[in-house]
């Protein structure tokens, strides 16, 4: 398979699946503050979110302080989501290009400051299908879910090494062109001392035949 040995194909699958399961977390935040968080996604991915405040007294309605702005962008700034002063909400889409994207959730700035504890659940690729929606409208076996998910597990590795292909070779490519524009600058700087240096010796000569020394 591309003369990968299967050491770096185990690494592959480890860096695939990371990936593509992506995050689900629990933090906190301040009022008046802001914290990103940053997934990388391939084009063409599918990609689901799910945020919501913890309510600080369960069984209580939400205080009027715990409040976000969220809002989600690609890599060029577009956005793909915005909940302004929600309490939760979800996202979906499918990546339409390659790149970092990036969800912000910002809190109402409130005297006393107030701190308020957020749930947030990223997936993507193959971890943001609901296998379980698949399996109750295909009427399907257990194996025949668990053969899809493998494939579009597959699928993935292969679509990540020749991703990762693509951006050894716009390395490589870069790499050429730096040594080629260091070579010529090179060559310049080397003139150019040469030219200060033949200055130089004229300089002098010129000064030495004036005061009759040579």
């Amino acid at each position: 398979m591309c003369g990968l040995n299967p050491g770096l194909i185990v690494i592959m699958i480890g860096l695939v699946v990371e990936t593509e399961i992506g995050e689900s977390m629990r933090f906190e935040l301040d009022s008046g503050k802001t914290k990103c968080i940053a997934e990388d996604i391939k084009a063409n991915a599918m990609t689901v979110g799910k945020y919501s405040i913890v309510n600080p007294s369960e069984g209580q309605p939400f205080p009027d302080s715990h409040k976000l702005v969220v809002r989600v962008s690609s890599p060029k700034g577009n956005n793909y989501h915005l909940g302004d002063q929600v309490d939760s909400g979800t996202f979906a889409f499918t990546a339409a290009e390659s790149g970092d994207y990036t969800t912000c959730f910002w809190a109402n700035k409130h005297k006393p400051p107030v701190k308020m504890t957020i749930e947030f659940d990223w997936k993507s690729g193959v971890a943001a299908k609901d296998w379980s929606k698949v399996a109750t409208k295909g009427q399907v076996e257990t194996m025949e879910i668990e053969l899809k998910k493998l494939y579009d597990t597959v699928s993935a590795i292969h679509e990540e090494m020749f991703y990762l292909r693509e951006r050894d070779e716009e390395m490589q490519e870069l790499n050429k062109e730096t040594n080629s524009k260091m070579a010529t600058l090179s060559f310049f700087s080397l003139l150019l001392c040469l030219s200060v240096a033949g200055l130089q010796i004229w300089h002098l000569k010129s000064f030495f035949e004036r005061k009759k020394l040579l």
